[in-house]
């Protein structure tokens, strides 16, 4: 069947031979790099001289380890082959094989830890370990993955077992899709988790929302709430597995598309459950930092191209707009866009069948509408949002960053795949009043899935869900710190201290949700919330599986679910809801 996949190449040559060379030369490579993606991307070969590779890598960690707000962005890629060599993944870092499967591509160690946080050596601290991932490789050994948000792990073989927290130091993750694990997988300290179509020998390790979704059910724990923190979906209803960038000695580069798939349980590359097609090179501009604009990248937009934006930040003076459906637009090493006039950043009208993936969208020092608006299409067929994380703040700049709203999605049928939205809470003008923006994610649009889906710190509703038949499977949320006094936070209704973290219209009459994590810390103010979401009391909108904690600071939080669910009021209280709907709990 792989076989078959290459066939799909043929007539590539011709299109890309003077980027990636001639006949059925190989891609031609000086010091790791290509004229075709330029010197942020590298690629690695099983011929070259590992001691130089071992050496590059371990510059890029260096710098990249602690550059939690910095500007660097890299895309390590690994020709299909064996590598004796041992790395980690750091911030703005992507690591990933070039073969059509992930155990084409065998490397002894790759690895992130936190220690890098403080001065203190018994700190293991990862709830900062964010904006990096892991992609279509064999790890032939055990694996250490202590990250947090805006992080993925996706289409990985480990050869042992996978630890998502260093020494149990604080965690705050994360995301897994599309693996295999042939030992445990260990979340330890993880506050929270969602393991999409993954397998593995058995699972170890809770705290308050441990989501697996379509995972194998041989390794699944037997236990779930109200007994152990785990929540248990038996298969993924929709979903589309994230492309990536593949090459082949006779046809060159390419980009692999999977196909969608319905009701999936484990991962799906290794007896071909998930079917795909390459698409060649030339469908898509290579956009790169220094050379490219709002004006050009909408050119090729225009002549129906889809982009592959290499790693750096593009400051955008006007929004790219998604005019033709079918466009993919995707980002290699947490390539970031970010509005430069008060301006949107993606646009689409009238447009379906989108992938938008592996992106960071952010706030400029003028207030926009929205970073991402996707709008209306009759008849909509399913788009994708992968891997895409949008930022308010912290970055380093003259003035406060600012947004109305980070992502409106009014397009019905779209699918979300690991999202982290966040207004910062620590970094470079970052206050109440500085770094504003009222709603996370506004979803309009009806029949919306979001996995693992984590919305923090934002001055009004985190989420605010609108659009009939939504669908969400994993949600966390931090509400804000930094609220300054009672009169700056009142629900819209004037009744309320506290805005829910989650908004389900009134008007809404289906919605299904599982595995909810609200959190609360009231570092500056007593603001007395009143409850971690707000559903319509109707037969039809239902919610499994829902925790909050109250976190630090001052108390407290009332309800857990409109008016049902025990408070929380002291430090590491929390509170559970099994089962609501439509006004009846357990």
């Amino acid at each position: 069947m792989i076989k078959k996949r290459y066939l799909l190449f043929i007539g590539l040559v011709a299109l890309i031979g003077i980027a990636v060379g001639c006949g059925k030369s190989k891609v031609k490579i000086k010091d790791f790099h290509t004229d075709i993606f330029g010197d942020n991307v590298y690629i690695f070969s099983p011929e070259d001289d590992m001691s130089k590779v071992q050496e590059t890598l371990d510059k890029i960690y260096e710098k990249q380890e602690t550059a939690q707000f910095d500007d660097a962005r890299y895309a390590i890629y690994f020709m299909p082959g064996s590598y004796e060599v041992s790395t980690s993944a750091g911030f703005y870092t992507q690591i990933a094989g070039l073969g059509m499967l992930p155990t084409d591509t065998k490397i002894s160690a790759i690895n992130t830890y936190a220690r890098w946080l403080s001065d203190d050596p018994s700190n293991h601290n990862a709830t900062c370990n964010f904006w990096r991932s892991i992609e279509n490789v064999e790890i032939t050994s055990d694996a250490v993955w202590a990250v947090s948000q805006a992080t993925g792990m996706r289409r990985v073989q480990i050869d042992g077992n996978l630890t998502l927290h260093d020494e149990y130091g604080w965690a705050s993750g994360g995301f897994l899709a599309d693996s295999r694990i042939e030992g445990i997988v260990d979340s330890g300290s993880q506050q929270q988790w969602l393991s999409r179509n993954n397998s593995y020998k058995g699972w170890t390790g809770q705290n308050w929302n441990i989501v697996m979704a379509g995972d194998k059910a041989s390794g699944v724990p037997d236990k779930t709430w109200p007994e152990a923190a785990y929540t248990v979906v038996d298969t993924t209803k929709v979903v589309r597995e994230k492309p990536f960038l593949v090459y082949d000695d006779k046809d060159g580069f390419g980009v692999y598309v999977p196909d969608w798939k319905s009701d999936s349980a484990s991962y799906g590359w290794e007896q071909d459950a998930n079917e795909g097609k390459v698409l060649p090179i030339s469908d898509f501009y290579i956009a790169k930092e220094k050379t490219d604009n709002a004006d050009t990248i909408n050119k090729a937009l225009s002549e129906g191209k889809s982009i592959i934006f290499t790693p750096g930040i593009y400051k955008l003076d006007k929004a790219l707009n998604i005019q033709n459906s079918g466009t993919i637009l995707l980002g290699m090493g947490l390539a970031t866009l970010r509005s430069a006039n008060g301006n949107e950043c993606i646009v689409s009208d009238n447009a379906d069948d989108l992938i938008l993936a592996g992106l960071l969208v952010d706030a400029g020092t003028s207030e926009s509408d929205n970073l991402v608006h996707l709008g209306a299409k009759d008849s909509a067929k399913p788009s994708l949002l992968c891997d895409m994380y949008f930022r308010v703040g912290g970055i380093p700049s003259d003035r406060p960053c600012k947004t109305k709203a980070c992502i409106t999605i009014d397009l019905d049928n779209t699918v979300g795949d690991n999202l982290w939205v966040w207004r910062a809470d620590h970094g470079d003008n970052v206050g109440w009043d500085r770094n504003t923006c009222e709603n996370g994610i506004i979803i309009n649009g009806d029949n919306v899935t979001m996995y693992a889906l984590m919305v923090e710190h934002f001055n009004g509703y985190q989420t605010l869900w609108n659009g009939n038949g939504g669908t969400c499977i994993m949600y966390q949320s931090e509400v804000p710190y930094d609220v300054p006094d009672k009169g700056q936070w009142i629900s819209p209704d004037g009744k309320r201290f506290g805005y829910a973290s989650f908004k389900v219209s009134d008007d809404v009459t289906s919605f299904y949700a599982a595995g909810l994590g609200v959190y609360l810390y009231n570092r500056d103010n007593s603001i007395p919330m009143y409850c971690a979401m707000e559903v319509p009391d109707i037969e039809g909108v239902h919610v499994h599986n829902i925790i909050t904690a109250y976190l630090n600071g001052f108390p407290g939080m009332k309800c857990v679910i409109n008016e049902a669910g025990d408070s929380i009021i002291s430090p590491g209280q929390t509170s559970k809801i099994l089962d609501y709907e439509n006004g009846q709990w357990r």
